[in-house]
């Protein structure tokens, strides 16, 4: 299920349309890790139809609200809101997550990851892991637990958000879904996430760990 928190937020959204952010570097930036198709479909086609799809979805929820009668209808908006919601969020920590250039973490991520994880390489190779044996479609996360005061390793099925599902704060995203490397990678998921964190935007990472310690 889903958080009444993530349902009020969508629906008290409904009025403004969400738009599709632009890339912070150009589609062919990341490659070789992952080639300008990939990058040209999965924003400007499966991510900008996420968008589409929840912005119709919430103008009929709007309208279903209105009659109080209609439930069946809300509950099955509720889920399209979930699934288009959670997709155009997911995406929109990704594309700031990849960088075509190095960037270093903070000091204070770092104290955390050897803290949390025992070392740099555990943490990468834990996370790697569970996004490879995800079944079917969905992400593996590098969260923050704001009540436990620690860095987690979790993952999510199809486009579930992370903190709306768990709780934790999303920090890093590797997206599982096939559109996001099939065309390159073909069925071996292992090299694609493996090959992920040649492009991971440790800056962005800090800032959102800096951000989720507030």
């Amino acid at each position: 299920m889903f958080s009444r928190r993530f349902i009020q937020a969508s629906v008290g959204a409904a009025r403004q349309k969400h738009t599709l952010p632009e890339l912070p570097y150009e589609y062919s930036a990341l490659e070789p890790v992952i080639s300008r198709e990939i990058m040209s479909l999965h924003h400007s086609k499966h991510h900008a139809t996420y968008i589409n799809n929840l912005n119709a979805a919430e103008e009929k929820l709007a309208k279903a609200q209105a009659n109080a009668a209609d439930t069946n209808t809300i509950i099955r908006l509720l889920n399209v809101i979930k699934f288009n919601g959670g997709g155009h969020l997911n995406h929109s920590i990704l594309w700031p997550n990849l960088s075509p250039s190095k960037t270093e973490a903070s000091a204070e991520l770092k104290d955390a990851v050897n803290k949390d994880f025992g070392s740099w390489d555990n943490m990468k190779n834990q996370l790697a892991a569970a996004s490879v044996a995800v079944q079917g479609s969905g992400w593996g996360w590098l969260g923050y637990n704001q009540q436990m005061k620690k860095l987690q390793i979790a993952t999510c099925q199809n486009q579930d958000p992370l903190q709306a599902t768990t709780g934790l704060v999303p920090l890093f995203g590797i997206d599982v879904w096939e559109h996001a490397y099939y065309l390159q990678y073909k069925n071996v998921r292992a090299d694609y996430v493996k090959a992920i964190f040649d492009v991971a935007n440790w800056g962005d990472v800090s800032k959102r760990y800096e951000n989720a310690l507030k």
